[in-house]
């Protein structure tokens, strides 16, 4: 048996979830720009704010030392330039030279000995460059090492006091998160409760699209607003809280089966003309829809053609039409076969 709701309310019904969800994504943006501006009531926090003043001169030599190793490092690739230079010059200077000892020698000429004395000195003048540029290099360097082994001492000073303000940054840290978790636990709980209400009061209300909005937004608010920002503590916030939010389920959920099961059995001790004006005519077509008995709920065989009562509650669920005698479902208004009005139970 197929749903007889109209296919104009079916679009309307179609529409009006629709606009519960816009409703519900507008109302997650706003609360999602709310939420983010949460973190920027705190102050941010640095490891220098819990450096105690016993750090300032300690920080002035670091800073200092390391200063004067970038400047020594500068220096040193300076004097490095200038020594390799200069002992790229003393080697082609002492080639030319070593090769025109060899032509002398080879040719024997005793007029060239005054060139030969000012080619020696010339050589010996680079060779002085070059000795100075090394001395230099190595002075360079040795202020490098200085440079680091102070910066290196004062680096060694500031780990203790480092340790210690990491310690209390921490801390800080940690009571900042918890405090904008609170600041999100504020928010989101009124609007769990707000959304509790309205699931009870107003989900088949008039405003049902708004009521259905609202509940998805605080949904959402709890389970990405405010769930991924419990503190963890280790594991233990966020386990407990998951088992009392299970625990507080669950017991809803077993006091609901409860009052279910309380009212179908007060439903099913009613008279047969009783209980069928109790049940709406478009949810008795949709559970008969579904091959269930509309009173009880359970399955039933609405093939066979010699049912016409529930085996399991007793209610009638076809009937003969007075007017016609066809078989014409009981919760049907009129008579599939001659159009007559079903009589009034």
């Amino acid at each position: 048996m197929n749903n007889a709701i109209r296919l104009s309310e079916k679009w309307f019904v179609r529409a009006l979830w629709l606009i519960s969800l816009v409703f519900a994504f507008f109302l997650i943006g706003l609360g999602n720009a709310v939420v983010g501006d949460l973190p920027q009531v705190e102050q941010a926090l640095s490891l220098e704010q819990f450096l105690g003043p016993e750090a300032q001169p300690l920080q002035q030599q670091q800073d200092g030392a390391r200063d004067k190793r970038l400047a020594a490092e500068a220096a040193l690739e300076q004097a490095e330039l200038k020594r390799t230079g200069a002992l790229k010059e003393y080697e082609a200077a002492r080639a030319t030279f070593d090769n025109w000892v060899a032509t002398r020698q080879a040719t024997g000429r005793a007029d060239q000995d005054a060139e030969l004395k000012a080619r020696t000195a010339a050589l010996d003048a680079l060779k002085a460059t070059e000795t100075a540029a090394t001395r230099a290099s190595e002075a360079e360097r040795q202020k490098l090492l200085d440079a680091q082994q102070a910066e290196q001492r004062a680096e060694a000073a500031m780990v203790p006091l480092r340790d210690a303000a990491q310690a209390k940054l921490e801390d800080a840290l940690q009571a900042s998160e918890l405090r904008v978790f609170l600041y999100r636990l504020a928010i989101t709980l009124p609007l769990l409760v707000i959304a509790g209400l309205l699931f009870v009061k107003a989900r088949k209300g008039r405003w049902w699209p708004f009521a259905w909005g609202f509940i998805f937004f605080a949904l959402f608010t709890f389970f990405v607003e405010l769930v991924p920002y419990l503190p963890s503590y280790g594991g233990y916030v966020r386990y407990s809280v998951g088992i009392i939010v299970t625990l507080l389920v669950g017991r809803w959920a077993i006091i609901e089966l409860n009052k279910y099961l309380e009212r179908q059995k007060l439903a099913e001790a009613q008279p047969d003309t009783v209980r069928r004006q109790d049940l709406a005519y478009d949810q008795a077509l949709a559970r008969l829809a579904k091959g269930v008995c509309p009173g009880c709920e359970r399955p039933v065989d609405l093939k066979n053609p010699e049912i016409d009562f529930c085996p399991h509650c007793g209610i009638g669920l076809y009937e003969k039409c007075h007017s016609c005698s066809a078989r014409k479902g009981t919760f049907s208004p009129f008579c599939h076969k001659c159009g007559a009005k079903a009589d009034p139970a």
